[in-house]
């Protein structure tokens, strides 16, 4: 860490504030910069990391801390942003289009998106705000139905508090996508300073109307006749839980328990520590609450609602959180074994489950692999009908959202859960059924928190293991497509990658036991715990864990 202020860091820093037409931020940069001028160490550091780079289109977008200075998110990096977005939306020969506006509920995020409308009004936009804070999936619903060729949606998802960010959609409703985020981010450097960016004030609202289509959309896709389920759901303090509830109603599930402390928006998520559905402890609430009520299905959002994780009750009555590839195999199979759609695909990422594929292979349907990230799931190919990841997202309707979407998700789990219970049967005996077929999938993950990835990654690559628990692995490197590591043996896979979004490494684990008739589930379940067990165990060690 920079412990002396240096000239070009105070200049640096002297230009930024001139620049930046927040009196807020202004302040608060303002103070740093004082401080490290008085040789305060501390302040010298923290002066560097928000003087030390800008921020970049990374997996979900921008996303970062709330301050000032061009290494955080704040109304003069969302302002550059923008208008870098709109020289290339000119560019592309989009001049005049319409560009949707969405945000959530976090700190800034009110701020940051009238921000944006302004810049895109005065660069010729016909902008459209959404009313309020509302569910990401929402405007990628609208990208598409509105028929526009853009659309930005204010969030850090299920970032902590700290946090805010950027995503955006081009005209296609997909995230963006290489070399799309390049020539924005090429775009982004040509922008002068915020303060001389021209904005104007011609945004109009989206209609309530224009919303409802996102709610009546979601009302066609229950396969079933069956609406006999209590449901106990949390939002997480996001945006999700009004719409969510409304989504349920309107197709039919009527009996929705909210966890109280959890259901209206707010910004520094006050009851988890990190607002994410796959953390140890985030969803507690709502299991505590699923198991008063008596639910049938728990659901948990992220903040933005674009994930949704599914909560059961387990064989001795506790409940539990279904693994994001459980989730994904049942969905996958509800949505092929419930559709005639001609040449259907489906498709997950290379760190998911393959279970995914062995359904697939059964119902005819063809099957593929992508890249982490919805970005690349969306572009799987034609006639995709569903595609999920590991890490809670799903999209289950990808003609209409081409995201991953936590309410559309919570809507079809709800359909597959009372069809289940119709008949007697629970989303476990459901996962059963498909081990009994398909053979036992158990997957895990290890994260490694580390300060340097690249330097770990290339030490594996060095000398990569030569088996791992005992069996004998064989390394395939993924570059230069990306930074990916595989290990593959008998029944045994493990995929290393470092995190997108923190100073992480990760390694995603899959054991694969075959079980053939339903009396020999339980010895396959035990071996392969013990099995997956011991991978863990080993890959640990690899990575230093």
């Amino acid at each position: 860490m920079l412990s002396r202020l240096t000239p070009d860091l105070r200049d640096r820093a002297y230009r930024w504030i001139a620049d930046d037409p927040d009196p807020n931020t202004r302040a608060e940069l303002q103070r740093v910069l004082a401080s490290a001028m008085a040789g305060d160490a501390a302040a010298t550091g923290e002066l560097a990391d928000r003087m030390g780079g800008e921020l970049t289109f990374g997996t979900a977008g921008l996303r970062g801390p709330v301050r000032a200075g061009p290494n955080g998110m704040n109304r003069a990096v969302v302002i550059r942003a923008t208008a870098g977005v709109a020289r290339f939306l000119l560019a592309k020969g989009h001049a005049g289009g319409t560009v949707f506006v969405g945000r959530d509920a976090r700190h800034g995020s009110a701020e940051f998106a009238t921000a944006a409308a302004a810049v895109l009004a005065g660069a010729g936009f016909t902008v459209r705000t959404l009313p309020g804070p509302l569910p990401t999936p929402i405007t990628a619903f609208l990208v598409r139905a509105g028929h526009a060729v853009a659309g930005i949606q204010i969030t850090a998802s299920h970032n902590p508090p700290a946090d805010n960010g950027y995503k955006l959609y081009l005209g296609d409703g997909a995230q963006i996508a290489p070399p799309d985020d390049r020539l924005i981010e090429a775009a982004i450097r040509e922008v002068p300073a915020a303060i001389s960016v021209p904005t104007a004030d011609s945004a109009l609202p989206v209609t309530e109307a224009e919303v409802d289509g996102y709610l009546e959309r979601i009302a066609t896709l229950p396969r079933g006749t069956a609406r006999d389920l209590r449901i106990a759901l949390t939002p997480m303090h996001g945006v999700g839980g009004q719409t969510a509830v409304e989504a349920l109603r309107r197709s039919g599930f009527t009996d929705v328990r909210v966890v109280v402390e959890q259901a209206v928006p707010d910004p520094d998520f006050p009851t988890v520590s990190f607002p994410n559905p796959e953390e140890p402890g985030a969803p507690d609430r709502l299991l505590r609450l699923a198991s008063e009520v008596d639910a049938d299905l728990a659901v948990a959002l992220d903040p933005d609602a674009d994930r949704c994780a599914l909560g059961v009750r387990d064989r001795d009555g506790s409940w539990r959180m279904l693994r994001g590839d459980e989730t994904g195999a049942l969905l996958g199979e509800h949505v092929l074994s419930t559709m005639d759609s001609p040449d259907p695909l489906v498709a997950t990422t290379i760190v998911s489950s393959s279970l995914l594929g062995e359904i697939a292979k059964a119902h005819g349907a063809r099957y593929a692999e992508t890249l982490t990230g919805f970005k690349w799931l969306v572009r799987a190919g034609t006639g995709l009908v569903y595609a999920y990841e590991e890490a809670l997202g799903h999209s289950v309707d990808p003609d209409f959202v081409r995201d991953k979407d936590g309410i559309s998700a919570a809507v079809l789990a709800a359909d597959l859960a009372a069809t289940l219970k119709a008949a007697g049967r629970t989303l476990l005996d459901a996962l059963d059924d498909l081990a009994v077929r398909h053979g036992l999938h158990l997957t895990e993950q290890v994260s490694v928190r580390v300060t340097d990835a690249a330097r770990l990654m290339a030490a594996v690559r060095a000398e990569p293991p030569v088996e791992l628990a005992g069996v004998p692995v064989e390394l395939t490197d993924l570059l230069p497509d990306a930074n990916v590591l595989r290990l593959t043996g008998d029944r045994l896979r493990v995929v290393v990658r470092p995190s997108g979004t923190e100073p992480k490494l990760k390694a995603y684990l899959q054991v694969v036991e075959p079980v053939g008739t339903p009396d020999r589930l339980e010895p396959a379940r035990a071996a392969g715990t013990a099995r997956l067990a011991a991978a863990r165990a080993a890959v640990a060690e690899l990575l230093g864990a």
